[in-house]
């Protein structure tokens, strides 16, 4: 008989999520590790890394790694080249959020996150290319873009234009998707998966409720994420189950940017 093991069981596989610590980090990490696969946390700060692991079942393994330095990006890869010899799933997770304006960016804010959502997709790949193709059954690659990269903010559903998410954000979001395509093609003869992931409105809770309640008004579903709902995704695009599933774009936003 067929278990839900065989369909998305990880067991014997080794994982990589980028920005680990944030919100929706922990629950694709928790996917993950519930599945089997031994996770890697990876994010700037070691002591919220360690709790995390510590809390989060299965084998999961605290891994500072600032994705935007090179050196740190490269002992990343020589860690897990190491102990393992292989990586199965990359989670491109990394995000510093901030609101903003074009009244109030400046050309370092593209700079600094176009490094963060592109270049360090370069240093990533750079660094775990070749255990990716030294790995068995469908090696998947999920890069994490954003709504924001597919339609613009509504600048009334906020306080002031600098409380609404900053252009250069959408932008680098925007462009990620389309590296996602890219790397998609060319990694593709290597039976390496690229996909990419764009999450709706996801504020967790303790945000502004009246917040909350205008950008739950701008979904057909009349609500707004909880982040346990983006966990199935990257199980899916994480599993050797989709296999036959590469350089997809998988919105998961209520429907917000469906009209």
């Amino acid at each position: 008989m067929t278990t839900l093991d065989d369909f998305f069981g990880l067991r014997g596989r080794v994982a990589v999520v980028t920005g680990a610590t944030g919100r929706l980090g922990q629950v694709m990490a928790e996917a993950l590790a519930v599945a089997g696969a031994t996770t890697w946390l990876v994010g700037r700060d070691q002591g919220r890394l360690d709790a995390l692991a510590a809390k989060l079942p299965g084998d999961c393994r605290a891994a500072r790694c600032d994705v935007t330095v090179d050196e740190d990006v490269a002992a990343l890869g020589a860690r897990l080249r190491d102990e393992h010899g292989r990586l199965d799933v990359l989670v491109h997770n990394a995000h510093v959020g901030k609101g903003g304006s074009l009244r109030t960016s400046k050309p370092s804010d593209y700079r600094e996150a176009a490094d963060l959502a592109l270049g360090a997709f370069q240093r990533l790949l750079d660094a775990t290319r070749p255990l990716l193709e030294a790995a068995d059954g469908s090696p998947s690659i999920i890069n994490v873009a954003s709504m924001y990269g597919v339609v613009s903010p509504k600048p009334h559903l906020y306080d002031t234009p600098e409380a609404g998410n900053p252009p250069y954000y959408g932008a680098v979001k925007a462009g990620l998707v389309q590296l996602t395509r890219y790397a998609a093609v060319e990694l593709g003869p290597a039976g390496i998966r690229v996909n990419c992931v764009t999450p709706g409105p996801f504020p967790g809770d303790g945000g502004d409720r009246e917040l909350v309640a205008r950008l739950a008004q701008q979904t057909p579903l009349g609500r707004v994420g909880d982040a346990a709902e983006i966990a199935t995704t990257i199980l899916y695009l994480a599993s050797p189950r989709s296999s036959y599933t590469t350089g997809t774009n998988v919105v998961v936003d209520g429907g917000w940017t469906i009209w």
